[in-house]
């Protein structure tokens, strides 16, 4: 038996992920049987994902001010030394898909200033990535740099980045998702402005900034957690070797 008080904070995000990954999965099990299916099979795993991280934080991190996209925002965290910041279902759409698998918890620790910790799990897929045991990406594989994108709503100024950089775009779900494939080496950069908040990507960023990846605002800025305003609405996340021209190009460009 895993005893939650004994965890370090890499460690106890990646149980805390894992542990509503596993929420999730029965969810999604038993729709059929409880009749679920689209928005309601959505909003079912949207709940049950944030009441078990709800119940995980309240007993183990008592302390600790959370910040989640499932619930109200507790403007107490800003004068907090450590916030936890979820998001208990990222890609609700595709977890509504099965069988697909593009689709994740989100656990960060932000601890004065900075984001220290931070898991990320891919429950459909049996995997949790995290800051306790960065992943070591591999050279390049590809020929053309690999971007990936929305897969319903791919940014226009990201289809014109990759016809000036002669790149590849790879559509898939979640934010989550899309970092951890530049993790994964099934992509090489995840770029992306028009809307996100501070909890669909913290947990990644810190996972790619464990693993050596480039990650910052599309200006080149670094992105800043735990804001009072929680909208952080654009980033890049990449190979380093390609963050020049990545930030170059929006500069000339912009993201319209």
């Amino acid at each position: 038996m895993i005893d939650p008080t004994a965890l370090d904070d890499h460690a106890f995000a990646v149980w805390a992920a894992e542990r509503a990954g596993t929420v999730l999965l029965d969810v999604r099990s038993r729709a059929g049987d409880d009749g679920l299916e689209g928005k309601a099979l959505k909003d079912a795993g949207d709940a049950a994902a944030q009441a078990e991280l709800d119940r995980i934080l309240t007993k183990h991190r008592p302390t600790d001010a959370v910040l989640s996209e499932e619930a109200a925002d507790d403007k107490s965290r800003l004068t907090a030394r450590r916030v936890w910041i979820i998001d208990p279902l990222d890609g609700t759409r595709e977890f509504s898909e099965p069988p697909r698998d593009d689709w994740a918890v989100h656990v960060a620790l932000w601890e004065d200033g900075d984001l220290v910790a931070g898991a990320v799990a891919q429950p459909a897929l049996g995997e949790t990535f995290s800051t306790g045991r960065p992943s070591v990406v591999p050279p390049r594989t590809s020929e053309r740099p690999r971007i990936a994108v929305s897969r319903s709503r791919p940014p226009a100024f990201v289809e014109a980045l990759a016809a000036e950089m002669d790149a590849e775009l790879v559509p898939m779900g979640s934010a989550g998702v899309k970092v951890m494939s530049v993790v994964r080496n099934l992509a090489d950069a995840y770029v992306h402005a028009g809307g996100q908040y501070q909890w669909d990507n913290a947990a990644p960023v810190a996972v790619a900034r464990a693993a050596g990846l480039h990650c910052s605002r599309v200006d080149g800025s670094p992105l800043v957690y735990n804001e009072d305003d929680t909208s952080l609405p654009d980033l890049i996340v990449c190979r380093p070797e390609l963050a020049e021209a990545i930030i170059d190009f929006v500069r000339r460009h912009g993201t319209e």
